[in-house]
């Protein structure tokens, strides 16, 4: 008989798309108002951009108090970010909005921060937040009046002024922090760029990290390196990993690879056993350019979906013939073809689209949707030509296959230029300095001057 022990079966998932047949288990705990039991609903489920997600919900039947919380149970992203959306009508008020638990939300205006530690995950709109800051600010107002009618009257203007912003009567920026980049904020112009939302990505601090329990405090902000091992590095070199789909152990490769014309890039790749799903990202190896560069490619046949495209972590792609634009940041690095990019995007847009699939979507923001993702297959698939392919990126680090190398491609032009104040700031390179800074550092260290003897 054949052996039937070894047969490789997938593991059924955990997390499964939120639909009809989505039942939450439920779990008899302790109340911590009354301490009586009351029931906690768990449902394990998939939303759009947090990938998979515990939601919590608890409600007492003796004292009434009811609580919920919502936890991230997929991969931190490997950087933080911060989401800054303005808000001024109705509209806005109700943006769908992700707090993580290590989120951090600011007004801007009131320069009032609710830090991560005083609310748990939640997923709620702007209008939510919003209720949620005025109820913890009277919570304690009366003992407040008693105690310091100053810091009462203090702390009164400022519920006065968030109440305003809940009612719609005056403008305000919201702005989410949050190292884990597990938060967002509804784009209400998809598939285009929300003009009053904007995304950074940022390094995590060390003590962020600690945070997140990515690192041990006692353990030190560098590395220390051996610098007596000289070996040379293998072609491909292969270490551990957590597959990002369904957390299962899985292997990432990475491989230094030298792209003609270009330059020296790193490729990572991961192929997950257990579920199938494969990944791959670049990074780009080498000095910072001291220009941007700007490659726009005029589509025409079917040919130039085979191109060979690197898209960094840093650049921006857009196509003006459908409204298409990529966000830098977005999918991270690429490697791959112009059809196999397009396909990536198309299905990232198409699975994970946030909030387009729940019951706060319109049917005309779901219409319009459709049309863009169907608009987005057809040039995919070749069937929308000539349109134009824009690949922005202010590093210099992408780069788009030259059909026609050593000589110029008559459908492609490129073209370089300086970079702005703003986007240097993003970059962190404003505050970079490679020559002097001895001097600087001794400056500080000394502010007032040498002593003179």
């Amino acid at each position: 008989m054949a052996d039937q022990g070894n047969v490789n079966t997938a593991p059924e998932p955990i997390f499964v798309d939120i639909g009809d047949s989505s039942k939450p288990s439920e779990i008899e705990s302790l109340c911590m108002q009354c301490h009586d039991n009351g029931t906690t609903r768990l449902l394990l489920t998939k939303i759009p951009h947090f990938k998979e997600v515990i939601v919590m919900a608890f409600e007492c039947e003796h004292c009434g108090f009811r609580n919920n919380e919502l936890q991230s149970a997929g991969a931190i992203s490997e950087k933080g970010h911060t989401v800054t959306c303005k808000i001024d009508n109705k509209e806005d008020l109700n943006r769908q909005l992700v707090k993580s638990d290590y989120a951090s939300v600011k007004f801007m205006e009131l320069d009032l921060e609710i830090p991560s530690t005083s609310k748990r995950g939640v997923l709620t709109t702007v209008e939510g937040i919003l209720g949620n800051a005025i109820e913890d600010l009277a919570e304690s107002q009366p003992v407040r009046k008693h105690v310091d009618e100053n810091l009462y009257n203090q702390i009164q203007a400022i519920i006065e002024k968030l109440e305003s912003y809940k009612d719609n009567n005056a403008p305000f920026t919201i702005r989410i922090d949050d190292p884990s980049g597990n938060s967002y904020i509804e784009n209400l112009c998809l598939p285009a760029q929300d003009p009053k939302l904007e995304v950074r990505w940022y390094q995590r601090t060390p003590e962020q990290e600690v945070q997140l329990g990515l690192r041990s405090a006692d353990e030190p902000e560098t590395a220390t390196e051996n610098a007596e091992d000289n070996e040379v590095a293998p072609e491909i070199m292969t270490f551990p990993s957590n597959c990002s789909h369904c957390n299962a152990p899985s292997e990432t490769n990475m491989h230094v690879l030298d792209i003609p014309h270009f330059k020296e890039v790193i490729i990572m790749a991961t192929n997950c056993q257990h579920c199938g799903y494969k990944s791959n990202e670049v990074k780009a190896g080498g000095a910072i350019a001291p220009l941007g560069k700007r490659i726009t490619l005029r589509m025409t046949e079917s040919d130039d979906l085979s191109r060979d495209i690197l898209k960094s972590e840093t650049c921006g792609l857009s196509i003006p013939e459908i409204n298409f634009e990529l966000t830098p940041g977005t999918l991270g690095g690429r490697f791959t073809t112009v059809e196999g990019l397009l396909r990536q995007v198309h299905e990232e847009l198409d699975q994970r689209a946030p909030f387009l699939q729940g019951d706060s979507a319109t049917e005309e923001s779901r219409v319009r949707w459709q049309a863009f993702l169907d608009k987005l297959q057809q040039v995919a698939d070749g069937e929308l030509f000539p349109c134009t392919l824009v690949l922005n990126d202010p590093l210099a680090n992408s780069y788009l296959q030259n059909l026609y190398a050593p000589d110029d491609d008559p459908e492609m032009t490129t073209e370089s230029y300086e970079r702005d104040y703003e986007t240097n700031e993003g970059l962190g390179l404003n505050d970079m300095k490679l020559e002097n800074y001895e001097q600087d550092g001794a400056t500080q260290d000394h502010p007032m001057g040498e002593a003179q003897d």
